[in-house]
């Protein structure tokens, strides 16, 4: 790329401003971006690999760095609603990059506080995801200092069964992690042991069994 001359600056700064009312515009718009940037294709049997590994619908291997910029683009420029409807979007069309950047947004937007930001998270899960989509949002949601939900929502997810009682296992586990192993409350431990895991996810039994492990140890 020449001195001077930044494509991804190019294409979001001609833009118009109805862009930002529309999410079916900017769902555009974002797609468009994910390539600038990209690796060589000698790298597309790779993300290709990837894409499939991770049951996303594409990989393009856009840096992470052209995301957070999409990303701070769109916050920058955002109008209220509208990119809560943009998120659920890009969940659904479930790229690589959408999954990143659907990460990126629900973290750090200012008006979607910290319990409606897991409450949209839970809500846009399909009957089957891939356990390292869902860490990729979770760990984006920690690092940018959201707070867990509440035992009591953690404990209604355990309760619906299937993916939101999974989803409720790996949040508790990345939180607990990220806080030095804190004392688990006995009605959680309850409701974890309860937690049907797929035998085919070996990942999701060895994260209820440390959470369980750990609550003996305390005991």
């Amino acid at each position: 790329m020449d001195k001077g001359v930044d494509p991804l600056d190019d294409l979001l700064s001609v833009q118009p401003a109805h862009v930002h009312k529309k999410p079916k515009l900017l769902l555009k718009v974002v797609r468009e971006a994910y390539p600038i940037g990209v690796p060589a294709l000698i790298l597309k049997s790779h993300t290709d690999r990837l894409a499939i590994a991770g049951r996303y619908q594409f990989h393009l291997g856009t840096p992470d760095s052209i995301l957070r910029r999409i990303c701070s683009w769109l916050l920058t420029n955002q109008i209220e609603g509208v990119l809560e409807m943009l998120i659920s979007d890009l969940w659904k069309r479930h790229g690589r990059e959408d999954v990143a950047l659907f990460a990126l947004i629900l973290a750090n937007i200012h008006t979607i506080d910290d319990s409606k930001a897991w409450e949209i998270f839970n809500g846009v899960l399909s009957s089957s995801e891939a356990v390292e989509g869902l860490l990729l949002v979770i760990e984006e949601m920690f690092r940018a200092k959201r707070e867990r939900p509440t035992s009591e929502v953690v404990l209604q997810w355990c309760e619906s069964g299937g993916i939101h009682s999974q989803f409720a296992l790996i949040v508790y586990h990345a939180w607990w992690i990220r806080n030095q192993r804190e004392d688990i409350e006995n009605d959680l431990v309850h409701a974890f042991n309860t937690i049907k895991c797929p035998e085919e996810d070996s990942l999701v039994g060895r994260i209820r069994g440390q959470l369980l492990e750990g609550s003996e140890a305390i005991m």
